[in-house]
């Protein structure tokens, strides 16, 4: 196990450096998204249609963010349980680019093969640190589904976010060991 920092887009060769267990300090712009706006992710590539963002070498935050308080970029930011997008997430990485995802909980066989195959890691976000997050969330917009409301996709700008590879690219996962 290192301490590795991170800045965001990744490509597959860092990605598949990752070992379960590095803990990580993430810097740079990642995505938010929950099973909502999964569901609309996929029904668009099920379609043959173009995203509303580009997540070539991105990563995706699961997370519904409260509202800010005056003068902060946003309120509480802890993750959700991922396992809720276990559905959406091989369709998502094989055809995106994809290259990492935030939440908390165990994933599924299916998501953990996909993730082999193209070069994805899982890391993990503290539960019950949500004001902590936040602290290293630099600024906040909605980018698309503005109507799914704290469940919208929104960019955000982190700083030293303190994240653990919970499942790195070659399967080996913290849930199982």
């Amino acid at each position: 196990m290192s301490l590795v920092s991170l800045s965001t887009p990744f490509d597959e060769n860092t990605v598949r450096k990752l070992k379960a267990g590095d803990q990580v300090l993430l810097s740079g712009v990642i995505y938010t998204g929950r099973d909502a706006a999964h569901k609309r992710l996929c029904d668009l590539i099920e379609a043959g249609k173009e995203l509303p963002v580009d997540l070539n070498g991105q990563t995706i935050y699961f997370v519904g963010p409260c509202p800010a308080k005056p003068g902060q970029p946003i309120g509480s930011a802890g993750p959700t349980t991922s396992y809720r997008m276990d559905a959406y997430s091989p369709t998502v990485i094989a055809s995106t680019g994809l290259r990492a995802m935030i939440g908390k909980g165990g994933r599924s066989p299916e998501v953990i093969d996909t993730m082999k195959k193209y070069g994805c890691v899982y890391f993990a976000a503290t539960g019950g640190a949500a004001a902590l997050i936040a602290r290293c969330i630099k600024s906040c917009e909605v980018v698309c589904y503005d109507d799914l409301g704290p469940e919208a996709i929104h960019r955000l700008e982190v700083e030293n976010m303190p994240l653990i590879v919970a499942i790195d690219s070659e399967g080996n996962d913290l849930y199982q060991r």
